[in-house]
């Protein structure tokens, strides 16, 4: 779209704005003027601009109204063109379902004439998409954004907490939940858990090895000076001749071995063997954690009571409060704890 028909459309916007502006100051005063009280108030204050308004506006307010009727529907079918050039919706019809409030206002009726107030709000959000306002600095603006911030978070928080009671209530109601998760869940993925468990756990040691080499044979050196060190036939060794050199290449011969043997266990951890023996065990690890009775069946059910509670406590905390006052805000929801351990 060209910058001369963007000023043109926001030429049109701010015309429908004050045309919107008028007719709804025209609705209220009309509506004013109706009430008998009012009505013999202005005559008594102003009886020329009462015998004015009486024959030029109150006897054709239908037909001004219509006059006004007719400029919003004329924006409503120049909204809609404009949306089908731009391809702004999936398809063509979604417009007049989308700016529902534009189309029931343009309706003469006394109960849709209120809606011509949302007009304002959808003008407003396509003068603030033009960049003409920043609704966003308006006082208004942000009590509202405030408040509403509040109302959503306490709907929010309540649906929640009341979801998490829910749930804790069915569990409690539940039947051998923990046999129920073993058999349905966990079982038949056992496979995949053993492959996947066994795959981390070689690539933990391979990888632990690979970056702790050194401090192991270091270790396993140390090891084997301390236990040659205290052995008392390699002392008596010592004493004889060439006892001394002796001691030494039998350490060193010793010393040699244990981190060969220690290296080619590290490396035999990639065989096939030692992942069918690891397999093996993580599976034997796994049915002894499935195996459940009574009271791993309560166990199970209480801990994830306690969780939920937990989150409950978590989401009941009303965040709104604590930007607004934040030491008293932390204060109740000490004080609060402090009465759920007593309990």
């Amino acid at each position: 779209m060209s910058r001369f028909s963007e000023r043109l459309l926001l030429i049109w916007d701010i015309a429908v704005v004050v045309l919107v502006a008028i007719n709804l100051a025209l609705l209220l005063f009309d509506s004013l003027y109706l009430i008998p009280p009012l009505n013999e108030a202005f005559e008594a204050l102003a009886p020329g601009l009462h015998h004015a308004y009486q024959v030029n506006v109150r006897e054709h307010f239908f037909r001004i109204d219509l006059c006004f009727v007719a400029i919003f529907i004329l924006d409503v079918l120049l909204g809609w063109i404009i949306a089908i050039a731009q391809r702004r919706y999936a398809r063509w019809f979604f417009y007049p379902f989308v700016h529902w409030y534009d189309v029931l206002g343009c309706i003469p009726l006394a109960g849709f004439r209120l809606l011509r107030v949302l007009r304002v709000v959808s003008l407003l959000i396509r003068l603030q998409r033009l960049g003409v306002v920043d609704v966003t600095r308006w006082p208004l603006y942000r009590f509202y954004r405030t408040y509403y911030g509040v109302v959503m978070e306490e709907l929010s928080d309540r649906v929640a907490i009341k979801l998490l009671g829910d749930i804790q209530h069915e569990i409690r109601q539940s039947d051998h939940l923990t046999r129920r998760v073993s058999e349905e869940v966990i079982q038949p993925r056992k496979a995949a858990l053993v492959s996947e468990i066994a795959a981390r756990l070689e690539r933990t040691i391979d990888k632990s090895y690979a970056e702790n080499h050194r401090q192991v044979h270091r270790y396993v050196s140390a090891l084997v000076a301390r236990t040659l060190e205290e052995n008392a036939e390699l002392r008596r060794l010592k004493r004889l001749p060439l006892g001394d050199a002796v001691a030494e290449g039998l350490e060193r011969s010793l010393d040699d071995i244990a981190n060969r043997v220690v290296h080619e266990a590290i490396d035999g951890l990639r065989s096939p063997h030692f992942h069918s023996l690891l397999a093996d065990l993580v599976g034997s690890g796994i049915d002894a954690w499935l195996r459940v009775d009574k009271t791993t069946d309560q166990v199970t059910q209480q801990v994830l009571i306690d969780v939920l509670e937990l989150l409950k406590q978590q989401v009941a905390v009303q965040r709104w409060k604590l930007e607004m006052d934040p030491e008293r805000t932390i204060r109740e929801r000490d004080a609060a704890r402090q009465a759920a351990g007593e309990r």
